[in-house]
């Protein structure tokens, strides 16, 4: 039975560094969870979007983002509260090592780490350790997680990658000793390897019947090794949480009209955060999907259109090979409509992307680049756009291997104090690497869905 509301079960799963196995426990937890009979919450912390996809294919209901960067301290539990409506449990996975977080000069150190986030959201932390290069020494590594923080409660350990039953009797043995319970042992299992890509784990919308088996392989070992009573009973133990769930009502003011707005999907642009739809519809908005892979027209009556993050390169023949809706895109641009493209957006709105033609509403060439550009960034709007007055304060991240050239218009979209203008504003279009969670700055949801409003009669497909 659902527990709901601010005295939601919840447990924080963590490491103590990145790649020892936290995303395919979490997502393994998640489906186990849900092969019970329980409706689970995923969340993530951190700005990540390919972990979510993993994790809303294990539950079935969206993975939402965690993160004090982009949204503010204040907002992480309401949001957390706000994703968890109506379920029994909520699953929390973490980013990098347990205390790792943002670098950036204006935050202290840990902030928007994993233990910043448990904190905020009093959940215990299951602390995933990738035991296959150690034996004893276990207890020293787990000894040292569970004191460096007084404010983090470490509930119990999960040992994966362990090699023999000699091995885990060993560990076991070391932890006791720690007074740290174990929850749960898992072997090396090399068959379930998930694929990588250049920026990460190839996303779970990518891979269709493949992820559904990954995941479902992923339900069993969990099972298998895990203490699923005693992991429940930990997230049963958080305290109830002070905050309300957040209500994007609250946030924005209704416009007129309910103007029909699409956002791009499909497997090319998987990256978007579930709230920036939300808010658009607590707008008045309707918010469409529309698949630049295999739609060839937008949705009729579109007034507005959000293209968010993806693998646009890997994807760039097929997308370019869809002439009809590249061309329907130009002239909603052409006619003034709002355009908000963030990253795999921004390319798709290029000349061309790698050598081939994509939809030419900006004069820009992008291909693919041997450098990782990653990081939290500040940045201030220079000019008015239809996301952003001038002047407007936001925190995003990049998160590309991808350039353009030239990197920004005549009128950026964003000032960077790490690397000065980027992105372009045009008319209604704005555009930029730049990755934003709208629930942090909820008045450019409220923007960007005025200047649908305002958009008259809609689309006008180009090619009809």
């Amino acid at each position: 039975m659902s527990r709901g509301g601010r005295g939601m079960a919840r447990l924080v799963v963590a490491a103590p560094s990145s790649n020892a196995g936290k995303t395919s426990v979490a997502t393994g937890l998640i489906a186990a969870l849900t092969h019970r009979g329980l409706t689970v919450s995923p969340h993530k912390v951190g700005p990540d979007y390919i972990d979510p996809g993993y994790h809303g294919l294990a539950a079935g209901r969206p993975g939402r983002n965690l993160d004090p960067w982009l949204v503010g301290e204040e907002r992480v539990a309401p949001l957390f509260l706000h994703g968890a409506r109506g379920s029994d449990l909520a699953v929390v996975e973490g980013v990098m090592g347990l205390f790792d977080g943002a670098t950036h000069p204006s935050v202290e150190p840990g902030f928007a780490s994993t233990a910043h986030v448990a904190a905020l959201l009093r959940a215990p932390v299951v602390l995933v350790v990738d035991a296959s290069s150690q034996a004893r020494s276990v207890a020293a590594l787990v000894h040292g997680f569970a004191t460096f923080d007084p404010g983090v409660r470490l509930g119990g350990v999960v040992l994966n990658r362990v090699g023999t039953d000699r091995h885990e009797a060993i560990l076991r043995g070391a932890l006791d000793a720690a007074g740290v319970p174990v929850l749960g042992a898992i072997r090396r299992l090399d068959q379930l390897h998930t694929p990588s890509r250049h920026l990460g784990l190839v996303p779970a919308a990518e891979r269709s019947a493949e992820a559904v088996a990954t995941v479902d392989r992923l339900a069993h070992v969990v099972a298998d090794g895990v203490d699923l009573d005693a992991v429940l009973a930990l997230a049963r133990s958080a305290p109830p949480l002070t905050a309300a769930p957040w209500e994007p009502a609250a946030e924005v003011p209704v416009v007129a009209g309910r103007p029909r707005i699409a956002v791009a999907g499909g497997p090319a642009f998987t990256f978007g955060y579930a709230e920036n739809a939300e808010l658009l519809e607590a707008a008045g908005a309707e918010v469409v999907t529309v698949d630049p892979l295999r739609d060839e027209a937008l949705p009729e009556g579109t007034a507005g259109l959000v293209v968010g993050g993806g693998f646009p390169e890997v994807y760039a023949a097929e997308l370019s090979a869809n002439e009809p809706l590249r061309a329907d895109v130009a002239a909603l641009a052409a006619r003034g409509a709002p355009v908000a493209a963030e990253c795999a957006g921004l390319l798709y709105l290029a000349r061309e992307l790698d050598g081939v033609p994509m939809c030419g509403v900006l004069d820009v060439a992008a291909a693919m680049s041997p450098r990782l550009t990653l990081g939290y960034r500040a940045a201030v709007a220079p000019a008015d756009s239809v996301l952003a007055a001038a002047g407007t304060r936001v925190r995003g991240h990049e998160f590309h291997r991808t350039h353009a050239e030239p990197g920004a218009g005549t009128t950026p979209a964003w000032q960077w104090s790490s690397a000065g203008p980027e992105g372009f504003v045009t008319g209604g279009v704005h555009a930029s690497y730049l990755h934003l969670h709208w629930a942090g700055s909820p008045g450019l949801a409220a923007r960007f869905a005025a200047a649908a409003a305002r958009l008259p009669q809609g689309v006008q497909h180009a090619h009809r």
